[in-house]
């Protein structure tokens, strides 16, 4: 069985300035989006994620905040992400830094607290 790609749900407080500020700010194509419902559906590359406002997460009861790991395949490129988020005005909570547990990383940070973690893992090179 060929698992996919997982569709994380990332709980917002109001989908309209969250969605706009994925798109604006990192870049996200918004798919769709259901106001009444509280749900929307956004993408970029092969990442599709789905974003819940509080009515919709009350069946299930999941909060946030909440860290997404993105694993990119180069130092170079956490460089041109860190480039591209920053000149947009993402809310950057840390520069590009190799760290002793072998990860080439930075931190991003959405309009409900929500983390993004973009790493490139470079253990391999030492080996």
């Amino acid at each position: 069985m060929q698992f996919p790609s997982a569709c994380p749900e990332i709980p917002v407080r109001d989908l309209a300035p969250a969605l706009a500020y994925y798109r604006d700010k990192f870049g996200f194509t918004i798919d769709w989006s259901d106001e009444e419902l509280g749900l929307a559906g956004v993408s970029r590359g092969e990442t599709r994620m789905f974003m819940s406002a509080a009515a919709y997460r009350s069946v299930l009861g999941n909060q946030g905040p909440l860290v997404l790991w993105l694993n990119l395949s180069s130092r170079a490129e956490i460089d041109a992400l860190h480039a591209e988020w920053s000149a947009a005005g993402a809310t950057i909570a840390s520069r590009p830094e190799a760290q002793p547990h072998k990860l080439y990383e930075f931190f991003a940070q959405d309009l409900d607290g929500n983390y993004f973690r973009v790493f490139y893992d470079f253990a391999w090179e030492e080996r």
